[in-house]
Order: C-alpha cells, then structure tokens, then sequence
C-alpha cells in the first residue's frame, strides 16, 4: 500500500489550506490522506486509555468538519482522522513514522502567531524523519501557486508549464533531494528548475575586491557545468521530465525568486544524530520564510 500522506489540521485558515494541498497530493499519489490533531492535555496517564471521544466538543466538531470538507472537495479520496496525543511538535514528529508526506500550513498548530512560518512549522521540518511540505493560503489576487494568473485583460500571464523547484548543490548533490523533486515533477507533469546557487571563493573576500568581467564569466561556466553532471543520473532516470537548470550568485535569494507562480520549492535538510538546536540550514530556513509557493523540506544523511 502507499504510505500515507499525513497533515496538521487545527481549524485555523493555514491548516486548512494545508489540508487542501494534501488532498490533492493524495490524490496525485494514489495514497490515503490523514488529519492529525494534536491534544497534549491527554498525558498524565490517561493518554493509554484515551480516545478521540475524550477530546473537547469543540475539538471533535473541528476534527470532523475538516475530513468532511476534504472528501466534499476531493470524491473517492480515503479520509481518515487521528488524534496525536502529545505536544504538537513532537507529536507530530512521532506521528509521521514512515508515512509518505507530512503536510503542515505556516502557522497554527499552537505555534505563534505573526511569522511567516510558525515555529511549530519550522520545528517539525526541523525534525521529522519524511519530507515534510509547509503550504501557505494563498492570498487575494496573488492566485494559486503554480498557477499562471488572469489578469484583467483576460489573457494568461507567466509559464503555463507548471514547475517543482529545488536546491542543488553541486558539489556534493544528494539523491534524496533530486529524487524528491522529479518525482513530484513526473506526478505533475511539470517541469524541474534546478537552481544551484554559489558564492564567490573565499580568496576573493580575503584579498578585498570583486573578480573581473572575465573571471566572473569562467567562475559561472564553471558553476554551469558542475550543475550539469550534478543532474545527469537524473536526467537518464526521469527521461520524460524537462530540465532547467540555473546557476547564480546566491542560492536563498535565488530559489526564492524563483518559487514565485511554482508548484512546489524542494530544500534538503541533513539528518543530525541528536536533537538540540535548530537543524535546518540558512538556506532551507530562509526559503521557508521567504518562499511564495509551498516549501517541502527533505531529509537526508
């Protein structure tokens, strides 16, 4: 069977976005959706012999409201619910096991409100051992992400081809990560952006002034062509799959201006052996931010 895909629901609008999103990623994957809530107030003891009828009305209507708006929306689809019975983070994070996808919105889930991503968000993309997917609502007038927008005149602005993506670093690619992102492509018919982003050799900043026209040109050809083998397998496995690839100063910025009208942004984020402290990186930290289109984060070794 395909593993699950599992999201966050808690009633708030970033949640239910979230839990649109999953549907729809169920859907593409032939998987069963699932809607977690988590309930700490459960773990004195009693979590053993607790079940979802021991949460608050209030909890069980919200609970069930959403998996009746998801199969509304999305026939045919398998809803189930569950009640993670723990703190939202770790809960979550112990909840996801080996599931296919955990899905979360950018804030709620007891997180705070006011950031662009909330730190229950950020923790559990921080943590969870399957890629998880950090999807925002999409606001007024800004349209669906990966969706080309109408404007007034009528007529179709932006790429119609609908695109994953992702963060490359071409000195030392993980397949995880590429995986990951043709695979998503290859589900939507979509075409990958590769975005490899560097900076200048440290030699530069030590000396104190910038490279020349020319040598910028041989340091970007460079880039270019370490990006080219770094996707070679790929490009032999997905076979069907367009590729674009970029390489540019930079690699934040760079994939969060390319997220805006893209489908899905795809960052990795390597596994640590303890569980202090913040473990995603600045660039994956800063496309969660910044990003305008859902972010999945990846882990891998």
């Amino acid at each position: 069977m395909t593993p699950a895909v599992l999201v966050g629901v808690d009633g708030s609008p970033e949640s239910t976005a979230a839990a649109h999103w999953a549907a729809e990623e169920a859907l593409r994957r032939g998987a069963p959706l699932r809607l977690l809530h988590a309930w700490p107030w459960l773990t004195d003891g009693r979590a053993a012999f607790a079940g979802p009828e021991d949460l608050p009305a209030a909890a069980q209507r919200m609970l069930a409201s959403a998996a009746e708006e998801v199969r509304d929306r999305h026939p045919g689809l398998d809803v189930g619910t569950d009640v993670v019975l723990d703190a939202a983070v770790d809960g979550l994070v112990a909840a996801a096991g080996d599931a296919g996808l955990l899905v979360l919105g950018s804030r709620g889930l007891g997180g705070f409100t006011g950031l662009l991503v909330g730190s229950v968000s950020i923790a559990v993309a921080a943590r969870a051992a399957v890629p998880v997917v950090v999807v925002r609502p999409a606001e007024r007038g800004t349209g669906t992400a990966g969706a080309a927008e109408e404007p007034a005149d009528g007529t179709l602005a932006g790429p119609t081809v609908p695109e994953v993506v992702v963060g490359v670093d071409s000195a030392a690619p993980n397949d995880a990560v590429l995986d990951f992102a043709f695979r998503e492509a290859a589900l939507r018919g979509a075409r990958v952006r590769a975005v490899h982003g560097w900076d200048l050799p440290p030699s530069f900043a030590v000396v104190g002034f910038l490279p020349s026209g020319a040598e910028m040109a041989q340091l970007q050809a460079a880039e270019e062509k370490a990006l080219s083998a770094a996707l070679a397998g790929h490009r032999e496995r997905f076979p069907d799959t367009e590729v674009v690839e970029q390489a540019r100063l930079g690699a934040a910025r760079t994939l969060v201006e390319d997220s805006a009208g893209a489908a899905l942004v795809v960052v990795g984020r390597r596994r640590r052996p303890h569980d202090l402290g913040l473990r995603l990186g600045r660039v994956a930290h800063a496309v969660l931010h910044h990003a305008q289109a859902p972010v999945a984060v990846v882990p891998h070794e």
